[in-house]
């Protein structure tokens, strides 16, 4: 497959030059490759819209777009169905360990706030919301229907998600990510800058938190300073059992996502070993919330 996507990619008119297309690991989404042309480098994402997994690829590029105007991700230079050309950012993508520095809490807080509050303001366009206990409900029946090997964990997923939607109560609606994974963050050095808008949508601020902290192990203390840091204020006991709740449906939806991903996914990725790892944290997770009670 991926001598058809470069073959693809060599071709594209936006090149004015012979082109050699070489993969860039990483994707679970995507397939990436990094191209140098005429002195320059580019990232090309080659993926069409994934159904099941609600990524649809005009609200990717819309929010990629936006957010690039926004000044917080790489400028998009061309796109057709199915693909989309992005200037490369040379930099190091974040670990976990990165993001559980006391010293880029600041960057990463300033840049979850831009991309909540400007992104807004540049795009063009129908958007999707991404709304986290409709898209746990929307796997939960994709993996019953897929006869899924976890089928018998479904039920007690449902129960979670009514349960954990209930505790989140009313909202205030701002343009998330969704997606915060630690290699999305790039820095080049000097600044900090975040990629991949696939899940893109409205949402509410407190699961782009609550996902940044369960995709990256963060430790009490630092939900914390997290929570500060982003609300200035004080964290009350009702702020803290909300974003306990909500990081219970970040991992429930990413285990979730994995689950569905071992029956749809062709990419080669170890989803079965992803689904174990996140069902671990999610029960972690939902047993500190009970105890909170």
């Amino acid at each position: 497959m991926n001598t058809d996507f470069r073959d693809r990619i060599s071709r594209l008119d936006f090149w004015s030059a012979s082109v050699d297309p070489r993969p860039l690991a990483g994707g679970i989404t995507n397939t990436n490759f990094i191209v140098d042309h005429r002195g320059e480098r580019f990232v090309v994402r080659v993926g069409k819209d994934i159904p099941v997994h609600g990524v649809m690829r005009f609200n990717e590029i819309a929010a990629a777009r936006a957010a690039h105007a926004a000044g917080i991700s790489p400028e998009i230079v061309y796109s057709e169905d199915g693909l989309f050309i992005m200037r490369y950012i040379d930099g190091t993508p974040f670990s976990e360990e990165d993001v559980q520095k006391k010293e880029n809490l600041a960057p990463l807080v300033s840049l979850l706030r831009t991309c909540h509050t400007e992104i807004p303001k540049h795009f063009k366009g129908p958007a999707l919301a991404f709304w986290p206990f409709h898209v746990c409900r929307n796997y939960i029946r994709t993996a019953e229907e897929g006869k899924s090997r976890m089928t018998s964990h479904l039920p007690r997923f449902l129960e979670m998600n009514e349960n954990l939607e209930k505790q989140i109560g009313e909202i205030h609606l701002v343009f998330g990510h969704n997606d915060l994974l630690a290699a999305n963050f790039i820095h080049d050095g000097s600044r900090l800058w975040l990629l991949d808008w696939d899940y893109a949508g409205y949402n509410t601020a407190l699961f782009d938190l609550a996902n940044l902290s369960s995709n990256n192990a963060l430790s009490l203390k630092q939900e914390e300073d997290l929570l500060e840091t982003y609300y200035q204020r004080r964290v009350t006991d009702k702020l803290r059992r909300r974003f306990a709740a909500m990081k219970c449906v970040s991992l429930l939806r990413e285990t979730l996502w994995s689950i569905v991903s071992e029956i749809h996914s062709t990419l080669d990725f170890d989803y079965v070993r992803y689904t174990g790892t996140n069902l671990s944290r999610l029960e972690k997770a939902y047993d500190a919330l009970e105890q909170m009670d």
